[in-house]
């Protein structure tokens, strides 16, 4: 029998908002549209709030992948590493505008995310896991050794350019409202996705894959279209990372990058809508703030996360909906 929680998140849903939200969710998008548009002028420094931003449409792009379908990828970094290590060259090398940079990423992202996601989908579990890492790490290799990525130094001095010919990209006001607009145009995009029949489905494999092939599904043509879906977006998040902070470098393409997005969707709540931005939002605030720990800054990062995990089972903004009786 479905609990409360469960009961009042359908009822919910059977009313929707705006975009398809539930009254909740349409609020607190409404709250954190509201905060990230005010917030440059609020004292915040843009270039911080930007690379929020980059790691949160990361963290949402992934959070597709695991927290509605079920597959736990250790690869990730390989779409947003070479999405910004192709973004960079582009706008660098090649004069390309930033929208059309950022598109060249996204590309990347989703030509890796084909082929990688046909082989890795033939497993499961720890299997497909292990394989995604596996290829994620040819992929860093590979970014080492390419002339084009610059190998240990990587791409330096990127451009930011200008937007549509427009708006100069070289002011950080500009290049923050630039990254905002990219994040929500990702989030909406992936809340459609996951609200859409199309997402239902998915949700079905998650829960039950031999159920969903019984009623005539094709799950692994649906899970390879989540996979590249992913993909493309974690290469579109890691351009606009590089065209915001002008360099593309190994970091972006290591499996620590990887790591780093898993414990951004855990703590922000996995499998919900908002959770990965507060987990992008944590985890970036920590690293801005715990620098001056040193070495020690690690240490504090593993200590914090435990007691996370331990104090908020579901995440943060599971939690949260699970207090309010709303899915978020």
């Amino acid at each position: 029998m479905a609990g409360p929680v469960l009961d009042l998140g359908a009822a919910q849903e059977g009313k929707p908002g705006p975009f398809g939200f539930s009254q909740a969710q349409f609020a607190l998008f409404s709250a954190m549209a509201v905060f990230f548009l005010a917030a440059p002028f609020l004292g915040l420094y843009e270039v911080f709030l930007a690379k929020i931003l980059c790691f949160a449409l990361f963290a949402s792009a992934f959070n597709l992948l695991i927290g509605y379908v079920g597959l736990l990828s250790f690869g990730h970094a390989a779409y947003f590493g070479m999405g910004s290590y192709v973004a960079g060259h582009a706008a660098k090398l090649w004069g390309l505008p930033p929208e059309l940079a950022i598109l060249c990423g996204g590309a990347v992202g989703l030509a890796l995310g084909l082929p990688f996601g046909w082989l890795a989908i033939r497993r499961s579990g720890i299997y497909f896991a292990m394989i995604t890492l596996a290829l994620a790490q040819m992929v860093f290799f590979f970014a080492l050794q390419a002339p084009f990525t610059g190998g240990e130094d990587g791409i330096q001095a990127i451009p930011r350019g200008v937007l549509f010919g427009v708006v100069d990209l070289t002011a950080d006001r500009n290049v923050y409202f630039f990254a905002l607009g990219v994040f929500l145009a990702g989030f909406l995009l992936v809340h459609r996705i996951v609200h859409s029949p199309f997402g239902q489905v998915l949700k079905a494999i998650r829960e039950n894959e031999p159920r969903a092939i019984s009623l005539g599904y094709r799950t692994d043509d649906y899970k390879l279209m989540a996979f590249a879906l992913s993909a493309t977006l974690s290469g579109i998040a890691g351009g606009t990372k590089a065209i915001v902070f002008g360099i593309a470098t190994l970091t972006d393409v290591h499996w620590s990058m990887s790591g780093e997005v898993v414990l951004m969707t855990l703590l922000g709540g996995l499998g919900t809508v908002f959770g990965p931005v507060a987990g992008a939002a944590i985890i970036v605030t920590m690293q801005n703030y715990l620098a001056g720990f040193g070495a020690w800054v690690t240490i504090v990062q593993g200590a914090i996360f435990v007691v996370c995990v331990l104090a908020f089972r579901a995440g943060v903004i599971g939690e949260i909906g699970k207090a309010l009786k709303i899915r978020l």
